[in-house]
């Protein structure tokens, strides 16, 4: 896990880039693919509607055809003098005798009109006369007639022709033989308008279905409805006789678009809508195309998806690789500028990748350049200020101590003691050459505690030695390098400052290692101080009768030297004593 949250780290511009352009081409090739879809269905409609168109239209004029026949015979029908009169005086039966046979001759005159279509003619009279070209072909009464829906819509409408639907139940040989759409009208007379009774042309479904069964396939289907939207013929014959009020609805509202065409549901399916409006049946004409089987074969989705997903695919490599050969120069530049604060200032960055690339680059190596100068003049300016602090030290040994001690050794000699005279001037020399003649910043423990002792002795021959310093050091810490006089400014408050109450005491020097460090303290039982935690009190250096180095010069040598970690810390309290603890790091010998 932690080596995914570290690569995406480095690598987060390319990921960000990439996922943006995955997304991005993944959408719009979905889009383009969608579109592609909805263009390609779309010009398959608009060129198949104008197809379609023409056959709807010569479905249409086959209808028309069987009309203007049904209309030249119902024209015979009324024009025919014999008929009307048959139908309408009273008659004995040799009478009726003759008009049969009259009939028949009249009707096959008016038959030859329809002989293209099997239709049957039945011919009622108000004397109820009538007469049938084949009454085993529709089979109703002449009672069933007179009081037959048909027959009441049309003596509503004496003056038209109306084509309705009938439905036989029973004395058939199969449901086809029993779908009849049968046109009516009334027998009138021209001018007085009196109805002397009506003529019917029965034709069978399945012959209204031969006008359009030729266009019809799977997918493919024609309806015709009524009025009321009841399907009177289909291909599809188990749906004649239902209704399907939905296509009629559709059909009322094309007449206000005129659309050539809608898709719509019909049954549970998408379906393309071609309707006509056959005026002279007074019925309308739907072709129905199921969507999916029209355009399921038209288009090969499946090779088209496959199609996009391989040139997703392609892009989708060149993207990447593109991506990571633009931004893997700034990752890795990203990566170098960030590991330089981890390991140090020389390690320059490699200046490579795209232009924008290069010239930061350029830019963080001569930031680079840059800081290295600053911090080696920073470092200089340290060590000249260190080396001008400690010379300042060494120049400034207080006159007066020479002066004293020289008075002293002179008081010596004249009192005889030259043995004592001797030591302090040797205890002298060993301490100007210490301290003036050695320039090096750091000496050993064991040098230091010397120089301590000749201070001491110096010190002790001047105002005596009721006071006495104990020297204790761990075997382990004589070659220890320290910085110079680091011991010699709290020996000095020690002698001069602790004291001035009790006439006597001891001061205990001692040195040793400690959890890796080398610990240096300076305890006296003298007369203490107060003073506040975590801070050095001030010295006087009035009253500093060696080097006048302060006790904070001590500690600010070493925070300088080693840092904040190392350093001086005292604890006193008043007359127990004092003790300063120097806290240094353990040299490598």
């Amino acid at each position: 896990m932690k080596f995914f949250q570290n690569h995406f780290k480095h690598n987060g511009l390319f990921v960000i880039m990439f996922l943006i352009s995955v997304i991005s081409i993944i959408t719009v090739s979905i889009i383009i693919t969608w579109t592609t879809f909805r263009m390609s269905e779309q010009f398959f409609i608009d060129k198949f509607s104008i197809t379609n168109a023409k056959v709807m239209n010569q479905v249409k004029d086959s209808f028309e055809s069987y009309n203007y026949s049904i209309v030249l015979a119902s024209n015979n029908i009324l024009q025919s003098g014999t008929i009307r009169r048959i139908m309408t005086e009273e008659q004995s039966n040799a009478q009726k005798m003759r008009s049969y046979f009259q009939m028949s001759e009249q009707m096959k005159r008016t038959k030859s009109n329809v002989d293209a279509y099997e239709t049957e003619i039945i011919v009622t009279g108000v004397n109820e006369m009538s007469y049938a070209t084949n009454r085993s072909y529709w089979l109703i009464t002449d009672e069933e007639l007179q009081s037959h829906i048909m027959t009441e819509n049309s003596l509503k409408n004496p003056k038209r022709l109306i084509y309705q639907y009938d439905q036989r139940n029973e004395n058939t040989n199969s449901a086809n033989d029993a779908q009849f759409i049968v046109a009516s009208k009334p027998l009138m007379e021209r001018i007085s308008g009196n109805i002397y009774g009506m003529m019917y042309f029965a034709i069978q479904e399945s012959e209204i279905r031969n006008f359009y069964n030729s266009h019809t396939s799977t997918g493919n289907d024609v309806f015709i409805l009524d009025k009321t939207g009841t399907i009177v013929s289909s291909n599809k014959t188990e749906l004649i006789g239902d209704e399907a009020n939905n296509l009629l609805h559709y059909a009322k509202e094309n007449e206000q678009k005129n659309n050539d065409y809608i898709i719509a549901n019909f049954m549970g399916t998408d379906q393309i809508i071609f309707m006509e409006y056959i005026p002279s049946f007074d019925m309308y004409l739907f072709n129905l195309i199921d969507k999916k089987t029209a355009i399921g074969d038209l288009i090969n989705k499946k090779q088209i998806v496959l199609i996009c997903i391989c040139i997703v695919a392609i892009a989708l490599i060149i993207v990447f690789l593109i991506s990571r050969r633009m931004t893997n120069s700034l990752s890795t530049l990203v990566k170098q500028i960030s590991d330089a604060s981890k390991f140090d200032f020389d390690q320059y960055v490699s200046v490579s990748g795209t232009y924008e690339t290069m010239q930061i680059g350029k830019a963080f190596n001569s930031m680079l350049d840059e800081l290295h100068d600053y911090l080696e003049k920073l470092v200089l300016f340290q060590k000249q200020k260190r080396n001008a602090e400690l010379a300042a030290l060494q120049q400034q040994i207080n006159p007066h101590f020479l002066y004293n001690t020289l008075t002293s050794i002179k008081f010596m000699i004249q009192q005889g003691g030259k043995g004592e005279a001797e030591e302090t001037i040797n205890s002298l020399i060993s301490l100007l050459q210490n301290t003036i003649g050695n320039g090096s910043e750091t000496i050993s423990v064991e040098q230091e505690i010397n120089n301590l002792k000749d201070y001491v002795l110096i010190n002790q021959k001047r105002y005596g030695d009721r006071i006495k310093v104990n020297y204790l050091l761990s075997p382990d810490c004589v070659d220890q390098q320290i910085p110079k006089l680091i011991l010699q400014p709290f020996i000095e408050n020690s002698f001069f400052h602790g004291f001035n109450n009790k006439t006597s005491g001891f001061i205990n020097v001692m040195v040793w290692q400690e959890k890796g460090t080398l610990i240096c303290e300076i305890m006296d039982n003298g007369d203490g101080m107060e003073i506040s935690s975590n801070k050095l009190p001030k010295t006087k250096s009035k009253k500093q009768h060696f080097t006048g180095i302060g006790v904070r010069n001590v500690n600010e040598r070493i925070q300088i030297l080693y840092g904040n970690q190392y350093g001086v810390s005292i604890s006193s309290n008043l007359g127990e004593g004092t003790r300063v603890k120097i806290t240094l790091p353990i040299s490598e010998i």
